[in-house]
């Protein structure tokens, strides 16, 4: 297995599958019809905020996006809502997608989703990305790494905590639990300047 940074341009239908793949299940009531939501991915991923996994052969085993106050992994505005779904369809989905996003500290590295294939869960991916990420905050000169995981993913906050994260705080969703499938998230954090 190799990390590399970022991925080509003719990997973003593969890049937005793994995606979709992996965070539908919280985002698939607001950005549902999935062809319309891989339409938007494919075109609003920024690959300069990415790392990817791949075999010696090329194989995509997964991605790791992280933001910065330089921009972040899914990056698309109302126009590219628009493109995908119409105005309409942006109009109503584009602020439910606002209230996802939480604001950058200063000297602070955002892990934003972090996504491997199926069939290479288990063979040390997501940690060979972690580490790929942290150490881009320290190479970038963060303080911290920080990351929300939802109540319902315990595995990934069991390898988030081997890794060194700890809890920071909660996010309860309330009403909108119904539409993205969990109660709340625990803000999670890797403080950089004691390690």
């Amino acid at each position: 297995m190799r990390i590399v940074r970022g991925f080509p341009d003719e990997r973003r239908d593969e890049v937005a599958a793994l995606f979709w793949q992996a965070f539908s299940g919280k985002l698939g009531r607001v950005m549902a019809p999935e062809r319309r939501a891989l339409d938007f991915i494919t075109h609003a991923l920024r690959p300069a905020h990415a790392f990817s996994a791949e075999t010696d052969d090329g194989r995509l085993l997964g991605v790791v996006g992280f933001k910065t106050q330089k921009g972040g992994l899914v990056a698309g505005g109302f126009s590219d809502l628009a493109r995908s779904y119409g105005w309409f369809g942006a109009l109503w989905r584009g602020p439910l997608l606002d209230l996802m996003e939480r604001p950058l500290a200063e000297g602070e590295m955002l892990m934003d989703g972090i996504f491997v294939d199926a069939e290479a869960r288990g063979e040390g991916v997501g940690s060979a990305l972690i580490r790929t990420v942290i150490a881009e905050a320290r190479a970038l000169g963060m303080k911290e790494v920080r990351l929300d995981v939802i109540d319902i993913n315990l595995r990934a906050r069991a390898l988030y905590e081997r890794h060194g994260f700890r809890a920071a705080g909660r996010i309860e969703s309330g009403l909108l639990s119904v539409l993205y499938g969990f109660h709340h998230a625990t803000t999670m954090r890797l403080e950089l300047s004691s390690r």
